[in-house]
């Protein structure tokens, strides 16, 4: 909760922030302008969209549900601000050689039931999430331990040969030991994402009632869903993690627009605000003047490809260079976001290691010859025409209808907004899918190095990779750079890996990320993470 505890897809326009690099809305440490004596045991509110899945940690890829499930179960470690990797739940994650690791869990952790945190407890936890029967969208993340295969076999109707990846195995009560596939010198990180919470044996009675009633090890326990409307959770007095609440609990309020949640949070009735939507990015800092926030974090906005469409399966990555030639980043980032964006220059955020400017070349400078030419030269669009699918609640819709204007003013191509409903339905289309040609895509880390930007979007069968996209060149230099030698050897070969997406061209990169967001009078000691959430625990409410 105090660095970047979960890689997930974007919902809205605004929401990623690094705290090392924090500027705008002041420190973690100040009032942040807000007066008045402190209630320890205060709720407040924050905004945010219904869940697509049920809170099942490994089912849970998207901000909506993410935030929830943060606050419920902690993992075995997390990030400082610059990175650093810090012990939650472990006691240590050690490893001489990359591929078999050993965990040492504290002894003193408990689930909200009361019952014990064991090695059992992760064991029997990753498991059932990797097992292909029990259908979790975060399954792939567990591919790396020997015995995945196993349990998760590929093929359409495959089933299981094993109930258990032979990787994993307990010691004894707090430790276990996991062997992987091949050394992935990165690996330690990784096990700060939420896909990696332990669960409770009362879990495995009924998965998908755990799902609406989560118990889980965090600083907060879960008290009530009510759909679509909001979610609450109260303090976990008993919490042994470093990162206790400094308030009594949250209620994640459901909004169905961004400008609705502003005016709310004008008058009072919400008290955290995750983005503010473009109609209202001009008047925000005078609105809330201190309690104002402007923050990076370390997402991309990109344009994603539906690779299994026919107008894209076997057209050339020309095409898709030229469109993205087409827009003009900084006229969009500038005008309609206000200065909110930075324009990206290739695919790894900002704030993650093995970041590099300006790898994509000149692919992302407007150049609207250069864009026509290369259309043409590859063969042009199937249809002169295309679609960009959006959740009309997350504050989209201008930059788009920017972004279209730009790409048919340079090319002639047709463009038109393709609205979904809410994130849900985004979502629910892009796994089924569903997207007729481009989807908005916005991915925050996992975890803090370009791994995450790459492997975990564009490695064939990724979790995240919801265009489908697949190159078995791409696959195999990905599994080269993940058996590096070393952490720093690993970083560099992504880099590479990086350098050559151009011509692949899986996706568009946009523009950076920043938090804009802010919160009310109600609360002080707003502060927003790596992962562009805010620090829940932190938030102090005023009496």
């Amino acid at each position: 909760m105090r660095g970047a505890k979960s890689a997930k897809w974007v919902a809205g326009a605004a929401i990623i922030a690094l705290a090392a690099t924090a500027c705008g809305g002041g420190d973690s440490d100040s009032d942040n302008g807000a007066k008045g004596a402190v209630d320890a045991d205060g709720i407040f509110s924050v905004e945010v969209g219904e869940p697509q899945n049920p809170l099942q940690p490994a089912n849970t890829m998207e901000s909506n549900g993410s935030i929830v499930t943060d606050a419920i179960f902690s993992q075995l470690v997390d990030y400082d601000p610059d990175g650093k990797l810090e012990m939650i739940n472990a006691e240590s994650v050690e490893t001489t050689d990359s591929k078999l690791w050993t965990v040492k869990l504290k002894k003193d952790w408990k689930f909200h039931d009361g019952t014990p945190v064991t090695a059992d407890s992760y064991v029997k936890a990753w498991n059932w999430a990797a097992n292909i029967e029990n259908a979790q969208t975060n399954a792939s993340w567990f591919a790396d331990i020997k015995g995945y295969a196993d349990v998760h076999p590929d093929g359409e109707g495959a089933k299981p040969k094993s109930d258990a990846m032979s990787g994993l195995k307990k010691v004894d009560d707090y430790t276990f030991t996991i062997e992987l596939n091949s050394a992935v010198p990165y690996f330690s990180y990784k096990l700060g994402y939420t896909v990696f919470s332990p669960l409770p044996e009362s879990f495995y009675a009924d998965p998908k009632a755990a799902g609406e009633k989560p118990v889980g090890n965090g600083a907060y326990k879960f008290v009530s869903w009510d759909h679509k409307k909001q979610i609450k959770v109260v303090r976990n007095d008993d919490y042994k993690g470093p990162d206790k609440a400094k308030n009594g609990g949250v209620i994640f309020k459901n909004y169905t627009t961004l400008e609705t949640a502003y005016e709310d949070l004008k008058s009072g009735n919400v008290d955290v605000l995750r983005q503010i939507g473009p109609k209202d990015l001009p008047v925000y800092r005078a609105d809330l003047e201190d309690r104002a926030v402007d923050k990076a974090y370390s997402a991309v906005q990109t344009l994603g490809v539906a690779m299994y469409t026919d107008q894209w399966k076997n057209t050339d990555p020309k095409v898709l260079q030229g469109l993205s030639m087409a827009i003009d980043r900084d006229t969009i980032t500038k005008t309609v976001l206000q200065g909110t964006r930075e324009p990206a220059t290739g695919w790894v955020a900002k704030g993650v290691l093995g970041y590099q400017e300006n790898v994509a070349g000149d692919v992302t400078k407007y150049d609207p010859a250069k864009a026509k030419a290369l259309i043409k030269e590859g063969g042009g669009v199937p249809g002169n025409e295309i679609f960009i699918q959006f959740n009309a609640d997350g504050g989209h819709k201008e930059w788009i209808e920017a972004v279209c204007n730009s790409i048919t003013q340079a090319t002639g191509v047709k463009c038109t907004g393709d609205s979904k409903a809410d994130f849900q339905a985004d979502l629910n289309a892009r796994d089924a899918k569903q997207v007729k040609s481009f989807y908005r895509s916005g991915w925050v880390l996992d975890y803090p190095v370009n791994a995450n930007f790459i492997s975990d979007l564009f490695r064939t069968g990724a979790a995240g990779n919801n265009g489908f996209f697949s190159n078995k060149d791409l696959d195999a230099k990905i599994k080269a750079a993940d058996s590096a030698a070393s952490l720093d050897d690993s970083v560099k070969a992504y880099q590479e890996i990086e350098k050559e997406l151009v011509n692949y061209m899986p996706s568009i990169p946009l523009w950076y990320y920043k938090v804009n967001a802010g919160y009310s009078e109600n609360v002080k000691n707003v502060d927003y993470a790596q992962d562009g959430d805010p620090i829940l625990t932190e938030v102090q409410v005023i009496k």
